[in-house]
């Protein structure tokens, strides 16, 4: 298995594996959407045997109000449902947030399962005194700091891009 940056070729086989992942294509919408927004992502493939089996999107999100610090927002992330329980999502999970990390993010947010996102150091954005735009319970809106302190200081909303509106 690999993981690489996606490209343009990949298109079409990361809306299938979101597709097929979440049985809807929502998400592979966000996908397409996110890709022509301006500002840093991170998206990334998983191969196996040449094929795209999973796909994860890092995307700029913001503190309403606030400026001085980078958010990357993780998701969707998908793996093919015949590659899942394999790791894949892990693996795609560490190499996205140590891209975010090396292009300067201060931490990165996901709105997604509490038994899953902790084991890579989420905790609840609650404790940050940071909320989401969404009326979600606490345990699923978490945050994971990339430069410890940036966050000192800091409290809000996080506002997700246009790419997710009626999502």
């Amino acid at each position: 298995m690999r993981v690489r940056p996606e490209e343009p070729a990949d298109a079409l086989a990361v809306r299938n594996v979101n597709e097929a992942a979440f049985g809807s294509p929502v998400e592979a919408d966000i996908v397409e959407k996110t890709h022509g927004l301006p500002g840093p992502i991170v998206s990334l493939v998983a191969e196996v045997d040449g094929e795209i089996a999973g796909h994860i999107l890092f995307s700029p999100v913001r503190i309403n109000g606030e400026r001085s610090v980078s958010l990357m927002g993780l998701g969707p992330m998908a793996v093919a449902p015949s590659h899942q329980r394999q790791g894949i999502g892990s693996k795609l999970v560490r190499a996205g947030l140590q891209r975010c990390q090396e292009q300067g993010c201060h931490a990165v947010v996901v709105l997604g399962h509490p038994e899953y996102y902790p084991r890579f150091g989420f905790a609840p954005a609650s404790r940050y005194g940071i909320t989401s735009e969404y009326d979600v319970p606490d345990e699923v809106f978490m945050l994971l700091e990339l430069q410890p302190g940036s966050l000192q200081g800091i409290s809000g909303r996080v506002v997700y891009s246009d790419a997710f509106a009626g999502a």
